[in-house]
């Protein structure tokens, strides 16, 4: 008889569940629930009862197993009109094409309000979900109900989920010694302009600055677009007109701040220097080219569908060490 403890109520009842409580595999949960005959009667009678006392509904994904149903995955991501997230989202179909996959793609317009909208209107739709989210763990547990989960850019706790985790210090330290070694001591940055604290950039940059004995503190926010990074670049010279360098939250607001540059009559670099985040290919067009912490936007996408495809399968997670993506400083005209 299948034991009587089942998973948190508070979430979907997964395969693995049903494997759990009946003492079988994955493989053979799936046999029986699909009437395969190689399995014993006694063995499928158990997973059947098991299922039945947890109440399984098998996911689009548990049934494609044997009929080869398309899998189908959401990414989402907070703003298609930043052009690092629409090569993230190329990058992660590229990765969901080759290996026969659908994927629908989600912008929530970056309003943390919106990501749980997202999850509550997708959840019967795609059978796992990778992407960018900021609310809290147990909210985005309760929207997708145990449908496996890979998050860009932050931490986990929950063992059903899994992060890609974007390293950017070593990178950011590198950018601000560039800049003192080029004679640069009064170093701001615009920061993002729409989180109640400061970004995790901006925690890299005071390190930094601080280990270079740089007052950290000459900081504006920044619209997340080229017309933010101009604003933002105009009131960080107003409040501090003797700032000569600035390294951005991302190299968006960077194209806008060298724009503003040129218009406020400052050349790039040699009245003020410019350093972005992201490493755009779009950066390489400007004029002059664009110094980033740049990140493998390729890497990125392509990890994200590889794990959500392994937990969807139930094979071994890849391990946190190779879950990472590290930024490096790409040195350009800008700097």
């Amino acid at each position: 008889m299948a034991s009587s403890s089942g998973p948190d109520s508070s979430r979907r009842v997964t395969i693995h569940d049903v494997a759990r409580s009946a003492g079988v595999s994955r493989q053979t949960v799936s046999r029986a629930l699909n009437g395969k005959d190689e399995i014993e009667r006694s063995t499928k009678q158990r997973v059947l009862d098991a299922a039945r006392e947890l109440g399984y509904r098998p996911s689009r994904f548990a049934r494609g197993l044997v009929r080869q149903d398309t899998t189908t995955i959401g990414l989402v991501i907070p703003d298609l009109r930043n052009p690092f997230f629409t090569e993230v989202a190329a990058s992660a179909l590229e990765s969901a094409r080759a290996r026969g996959w659908h994927v629908v793609v989600y912008d929530t317009a970056d309003r943390p309000e919106e990501e749980l909208g997202t999850l509550q209107v997708i959840g019967s739709q795609v059978d796992g979900v990778v992407g960018y989210f900021s609310c809290a763990e147990d909210e985005l547990d309760r929207y997708t109900r145990g449908m496996p989960m890979v998050l860009i850019g932050r931490e986990h706790r929950m063992a059903r989920f899994s992060s890609i985790r974007i390293d950017g210090e070593a990178g950011v330290h590198a950018a601000v010694a560039h800049l003192v070694a080029r004679g640069h001591t009064m170093i701001g940055m615009l920061d993002h302009d729409n989180r109640a604290e400061p970004s995790l950039r901006r925690e890299w940059f005071t390190a930094a600055a601080l280990a270079h004995g740089i007052d950290p503190g000459r900081v504006a926010g920044a619209g997340q677009s080229a017309d933010g990074g101009g604003a933002g670049l105009r009131a960080l010279l107003a409040a501090h007109p003797e700032v000569t360098a600035v390294f951005t939250f991302n190299d968006i607001v960077a194209i806008g701040a060298l724009r503003e540059a040129r218009r406020l009559g400052r050349a790039v670099p040699a009245d003020l220097a410019v350093i972005g985040f992201d490493g755009l290919q779009l950066g390489a067009l400007m004029e002059p080219p664009l110094s980033s912490v740049a990140l493998d936007t390729r890497r990125l996408g392509a990890l994200a569908v590889e794990q959500v495809g392994r937990l969807l399968t139930g094979a071994d997670p890849l391990p946190p060490e190779d879950l990472e993506v590290r930024a490096e400083l790409r040195l350009a005209g800008s700097a």
